[in-house]
């Protein structure tokens, strides 16, 4: 199974707590125009009961940690509307930039990296995931695609679910 990547929520701020949306579940989103996917309710169930070791970063980038759900500072819950999220930011020259980034409304969203444990496809072109495993929650600074290069790995996926063996080799951009 391949790490899969989407940006799909929202960032808000209060004090040095970034909190929002990171999933909203049944809400479809497009990927490249060839099909369309969502999250049902409930799909990282399974992530939050073990408390795997999610990471809350910078840009998906492992060096720039900002909470770990294993030390508390990031905390996962699963509402009606989606996976919820909240993060501390730490006392660091990254957690500061980050703070005054959301404040001024200049963050781009948040971004997840998850493995598919079960998916369904109703028709050709549309993916349900049933059960994910959550790995990273992402905040996201300045101007990026709404599904930058993870779309390739996101159509390798389709690929594989249907027992394709397309080998994708470029990756797909889509502006937000």
């Amino acid at each position: 199974m391949e790490l899969e990547r989407r940006t799909l929520g929202e960032v808000r701020t209060a004090g040095r707590v970034l909190h929002g949306v990171a999933v909203p579940f049944g809400k479809s989103a497009d990927i490249a125009g060839l099909f369309s996917e969502s999250f049902a309710p409930g799909s990282f169930s399974a992530t939050l009961a073990r408390r795997d070791d999610v990471a809350a970063l910078a840009d998906h980038q492992p060096e720039m940690l900002l909470g770990r759900l294993r030390s508390g500072t990031l905390r996962l819950s699963e509402t009606a509307s989606g996976l919820q999220y909240e993060v501390d930011l730490p006392q660091t020259s990254l957690g500061s930039d980050i703070q005054e980034l959301a404040r001024r409304g200049d963050l781009s969203g948040v971004s997840v990296g998850f493995v598919v444990d079960a998916q369904s496809w109703p028709d050709a072109k549309t993916r349900r995931i049933e059960a994910a495993t959550l790995h990273e929650v992402s905040i996201l600074r300045g101007s990026r695609a709404a599904y930058g290069d993870a779309t390739t790995i996101a159509l390798r996926s389709r690929a594989a679910a249907h027992g394709d063996v397309l080998r994708l080799r470029r990756a797909l951009v889509l502006v937000i």
